[in-house]
């Protein structure tokens, strides 16, 4: 069974390390399980995500892409760090999807910096909002700093970026995750209402 797995990046610049990241992570997972790779780069959205943020109401092309993320089977979600956290384009993405929508979904966390000092913000920023969403996060979360692209920089990288795939990719094979029932997506037919019959 192919599993789709919306890979979510919040970084700014092209090229960008934290896309560079995100690819690495869902590589890895692919080794491991027939899955099929969405990538979702959030500077494509940025004027819509601000545009929703004073409006209330997402464009066609960010509502697609909510959709696309939503539905996924589960998530790879990479953010720069910037100030010590997620940055604001990542967080509003997630600000403006609709909290009951990521349930359940596993998901597996990737930040970037300029400096290994950055990396707890995975554990005090990004962790702590996709358990307010109520994900399932992987234990190994993946911090990249600069130092990690240079020649020489050793293969802490590559340990970190296997290890939290293994995770993600055996709660992507058991997963049995309970998806939103639409209330009004099954119907009682008029005739049934007045002929006293509600069973579905």
């Amino acid at each position: 069974m192919t599993r789709r797995i919306a890979v979510v990046s919040g970084g700014l610049s092209q090229p960008s390390s934290t896309r560079l990241l995100a690819e690495r992570l869902a590589a890895a997972t692919a080794r491991g399980l027939e899955i099929e790779l969405d990538f979702v780069d959030l500077r494509e959205h940025a004027r819509d995500l601000a545009d929703n943020l004073v409006t209330g109401f997402a464009s066609p092309a960010l509502r697609a892409t909510i959709d696309r993320v939503v539905s996924a089977d589960g998530l790879i979600a990479v953010t720069p760090i910037f100030s010590a956290s997620y940055s604001g384009l990542f967080k509003t993405f997630f600000d403006v999807i609709e909290p009951e929508s990521l349930v359940g979904m596993p998901v597996l966390i990737g930040a970037t910096g300029g400096t290994e000092r950055h990396s707890l913000a995975l554990e005090f920023a990004l962790r702590p909002l996709f358990a307010y969403l109520r994900s399932v996060v992987v234990p190994t979360a993946v911090y990249a700093a600069s130092s990690d692209w240079g020649e020489g920089a050793g293969d802490g990288l590559n340990r970190r970026i296997d290890r939290a795939a293994e995770e993600f990719t055996e709660l992507l094979a058991d997963r049995s995750r309970t998806r939103t029932i639409d209330p009004f997506a099954e119907t009682t037919p008029f005739e049934d209402l007045l002929a006293g019959n509600f069973s579905r």
